[in-house]
């Protein structure tokens, strides 16, 4: 499946960047045999590809508008989306516990994951085709991203906000989740100073406290 995307790599790093650790602890494995350290240098490959694509993209944008949609564009919410359009969340190898737990959809999940392939093909020289990835499926956002920013960048938004007024920080508390453990749907209320500013869902904890921080700055009338 892979491959259709990137060509051929090397195995045994690809294999790596697809265990997940919850894998290698349950099996007395080293650190070493899952994704960690794979992620940690993709995901400044998926920085660096990122940038380079939108310096080209928007040649008339400053350095403060390209590192904010590059910001949003490396999250874990947008990494996600991308790895599941090629199906790499069904690859990821994972404990029994963890696979339980509705560990394959977890968004944070799939994005570490992510970002470790990335790097694993980047050390076998494809560097032309994780170019051609970041442009297919992750770069196709900043456009949505350009035109929807407050959505997207909602939280830091609000937090400006309510820091400006008394430098305290709003609070997101999980007051539900419903659903099946491998779907789950979470439900986030966004409270500050005692007073709850709205309440929200979403398919993973991030994504609900999103969501209602973009509602709280709509009741607030916050942009």
């Amino acid at each position: 499946m892979l491959d259709n995307i990137f060509g051929e790599g090397d195995e045994k790093l690809i294999k790596i960047a697809l265990t997940h650790p919850s894998y290698t602890k349950d099996n007395n494995s080293p650190d070493t045999e899952n994704y960690e350290r794979l992620e940690f240098f993709g995901d400044s490959v998926l920085k660096l590809f990122t940038s380079k694509i939108l310096y080209e993209t928007y040649p008339n944008s400053p350095e403060g508008e390209l590192s904010k949609i590059r910001s949003i564009l490396v999250s874990d919410a947008i990494l996600a989306k991308a790895a599941m359009q090629i199906g790499l969340d069904k690859l990821i190898i994972l404990s029994a516990s963890e696979e339980k737990q509705g560990g394959r959809k977890r968004e944070s999940n799939i994005a570490c994951c992510m970002e470790a392939i990335l790097g694993a093909y980047y050390f076998s020289g494809r560097l032309k085709e994780i170019e051609a990835f970041i442009k297919k499926y992750i770069i196709i956002y900043s456009e949505d991203v350009e035109n929807h920013f407050e959505k997207y960048n909602a939280k830091d938004i609000l937090q400006q906000y309510t820091q400006g007024i008394d430098k305290t920080r709003p609070e997101y508390r999980v007051v539900g989740v419903n659903g099946p453990a491998h779907k789950p749907e979470f439900e986030v209320e966004v409270v500050w100073n005692d007073k709850i500013l709205a309440k929200a869902t979403g398919k993973s904890k991030k994504e609900a406290e999103q969501n209602g921080a973009y509602e709280a700055c709509k009741n607030l009338g916050v942009k």
